[in-house]
């Protein structure tokens, strides 16, 4: 029996040692925490709780050149509510009066709202959701409700801002001015002008704030006064005119869905300074509606087609190797080519025409041969003169992802002998319509090739901060005898060349045509041709103001593809609004003159218009506001149904139907 109990003994004396040596490495382990390694474990257990973070600054709003705005950062904000913050004697003298101001808010009885908040109290929620996506206004209204006015600490106010950035003309020209895009990450990347000044000036400098963590990876604000306020970014003022930039958006849109076409885009730029005042690239959707999808513009390498053609016949016309008046044999429009046959569009040729002639009707045999019989022994020649106009080279353009030009050149693998002739019309190289426009608005421009510009300056409220100038690239592409020539040549293509559908006695423009086949070497070719339409020009004809070129690929076959029917209309229209709209006077000298040949065509001119006024026009492509404006001109009273409010796409009577008074005309747009 001793000896049992001298055992329990000896078990009580071990297992009281054991747990008196585990006690005295509890302290151990408590003094080394708190003395030897206590701002090491401080330190981890606050950068567990607490942290720094970000307050995203505003960006910097864009503006048109007259002030309009095109983009801005509209701030919303999240209201929570930590329930348990505030004192039971704070909270019962404000709940009630919360409570009815939330309920004038939110339309909510006040009890609702009291249970709500009292259940979250209960449940010690810290987190609780007020109000969320609001307006600063609002904002501001609640930071003044019973409660919430005493702020974080006294009163559990919680405020969580961010920002949305707004277009104010929707999706007009959004892709150049600029949108947000998300990963699947989150992470945002941004186009256009927002992208290509965000860094340097639209994005500001973020601010700071600590945050507690409150549980379940929620985090509340700790105190305004640890807050380091945010520095909104800079202004930036574009070049762009919200009027063009509008009549070029739905003259495109309207062509394109016209002739159903793929994608397409249309840029206007000031001749004298580069100032870019519209730019528009639709690509239409699964559903066959349009949006600013990417910047064509810009982006896009493509064969031109025959609006390279006047690059060709410039610089065989400044080597001095010919002159407008040489003559070229077309022969009957089908000519052989080193094994290749080139076709002109007219079935049995031009014949034999002049070097001006040929640009006139687009004849791809004649600009063919012209280049072929004069730079075939050095072809060298005719690439050196392309590219002393830098047609080889990107514009630098201030706008991201701008398309790689290609002019291939001897011993390049996409060079042979039928090279040459096919660069002559415009195939077998790349350039971007950008580029194509800057050229043209260099021969407007009395020779001087200036870098397209969407940036007038950068400004912090009224001051400015950086101003863009007009940046010359080549001071004179060419001689004033050459220049005058293709100027000639260009306001012919429209009087009596492939352009002269679109020709008009009230307004001057020149230009050229350009159709182009695409994706030719696909098998599939010949039973599904696709082609690239386009326009590129300037107006007026004389003093020009503005260039502009239009470029619309794969249009629908069956309703048409060449230049002067689907891409030249949209030229014309823009053209046409704003000429007439602003005309270009240069000097009125008499009010008191007689002019018997004015008076002839001011008669003959009054009995066209008077006789168009009781004839139907052709309102598909309009936007319905024009097309109202218009039925509302004419001299038939006529009462007018519209359905929808978008761009005309039928109306009940037909065009060059003679009006009958009080007859109904439904129009119906998109």
């Amino acid at each position: 029996m001793a000896t049992t109990d001298q055992n329990i003994l000896n078990r009580l004396y071990f297992v009281s040692g054991c747990m008196f040596v585990f006690a005295l490495a509890v302290v151990f382990k408590i003094c080394s925490i708190q003395y030897l390694n206590g701002d090491k474990y401080r330190s981890l257990a606050q950068k567990r709780t607490i942290k720094n973070v970000e307050i995203p600054a505003n960006r910097g709003n864009v503006y048109s050149a007259d002030g309009s705005l095109l983009a801005t950062s509209i701030p919303k904000y999240d209201i929570r509510l930590d329930a348990i913050q505030a004192k039971q004697k704070v909270f019962e003298a404000n709940i009630k009066a919360l409570c009815d101001s939330l309920s004038v808010f939110t339309g909510k009885p006040a009890m609702v709202h009291e249970s709500s908040i009292r259940k979250a109290r209960k449940n010690k929620n810290r987190y609780f959701l007020l109000a969320r996506n609001i307006s600063y206004y609002n904002y501001i209204r609640f930071r003044n409700f019973p409660l919430l006015k005493y702020g974080a600490i006294k009163g559990g106010l919680i405020v969580e801002q961010t920002t949305r950035r707004e277009h104010p003309m929707g999706g007009i020209a959004e892709r150049s001015i600029g949108y947000e895009r998300f990963d699947e990450e989150g992470n945002v990347s941004r186009a256009g002008i927002d992208g290509a000044f965000g860094m340097k000036y639209l994005r500001g400098v973020n601010g700071q704030r600590l945050k507690q963590k409150i549980g379940n990876g929620q985090w509340k604000p700790i105190s305004d006064a640890n807050e380091v306020e945010p520095k909104d970014g800079l202004d930036v003022y574009t070049t762009i005119d919200v009027n063009i930039q509008d009549i070029a958006h739905h003259s495109l849109l309207g062509q394109l869905e016209k002739y159903e076409a793929e994608h397409g885009c249309v840029v206007v730029m000031d001749v004298k300074t580069g100032e870019i005042k519209a730019i528009s690239n639709l690509a239409k959707t699964d559903k066959g509606s349009y949006y600013e999808k990417r910047n064509y513009a810009v982006w896009e390498s493509h064969e031109p087609g025959s609006t390279f053609k006047v690059m060709a016949l410039m610089a065989v016309l400044e080597d001095g190797l010919i002159d407008t008046s040489s003559v070229v044999d077309t022969k009957k429009g089908r000519k052989r080519f080193y094994g290749r046959y080139i076709h002109d569009s007219r079935r049995g040729g031009y014949g034999e025409i002049s070097a001006a002639r040929a640009l006139e009707v687009s004849s791809n045999i004649g600009l063919a041969t012209i280049i072929d019989d004069n730079y075939a022994g050095d072809p060298n020649k005719f690439i050196n003169r392309l590219e002393s106009w830098k047609l080889n080279q990107p514009l630098g353009v201030s706008l991201k992802g701008e398309g790689i030009p290609n002019i291939p050149k001897p011993g390049d693998k996409n060079w042979s002998k039928n090279a040459l002739p096919s660069i002559a019309y415009g195939y077998n190289l790349l350039l971007t319509p950008l580029q194509t426009l800057a050229f043209y608005n260099a021969i407007a421009n009395d020779g001087e090739l200036i870098k397209p510009r969407f940036i007038k300056a950068v400004k912090e409220f009224d001051k400015d901060i950086e101003v863009f100038d007009k940046e010359v690239l080549v001071e004179k592409i060419c001689s004033d005898e050459t220049l005058y020539e293709m100027q000639d040549i260009l306001k012919n293509v429209v009087i009596r060349g492939t352009g002269e559908r679109l020709y008009s006695p009230t307004f001057s423009m020149a230009g050229k045509t350009g159709t182009a086949r695409v994706e030719y070497a696909m098998a599939d070719w010949a039973d599904n041709p696709r082609y690239i339409s386009s326009f590129a020009g300037y107006f007026p004809a004389d003093n020009p103001k503005y260039s502009c070129i239009v470029v619309i690929h794969k249009p629908s076959t069956e309703v048409g593809y060449y230049g002067a029917d689907v891409s030249g209309p949209v030229f014309k229209r823009i053209a046409q609004k704003i000429y007439t709209d602003t005309p270009i006077i240069d000097e009125l000298k008499s009010l008191e003159f007689d002019d018997g040949q004015n008076d002839e065509d001011y008669d003959a001119y009054m009995a066209y218009a008077n006789k168009y006024k009781t004839i139907m026009p052709d309102l598909r492509g309009m936007s319905a506001m024009d097309a109202l404006s218009l039925l509302e001109n004419m001299d038939v009273e006529v009462n007018v149904e519209l359905k929808g409010s978008g761009v005309i796409k039928k109306q009940s009577v037909a065009k060059n139907k003679k009006l009958k008074s009080n007859q109904t005309v439904v129009l119906e747009a998109s």
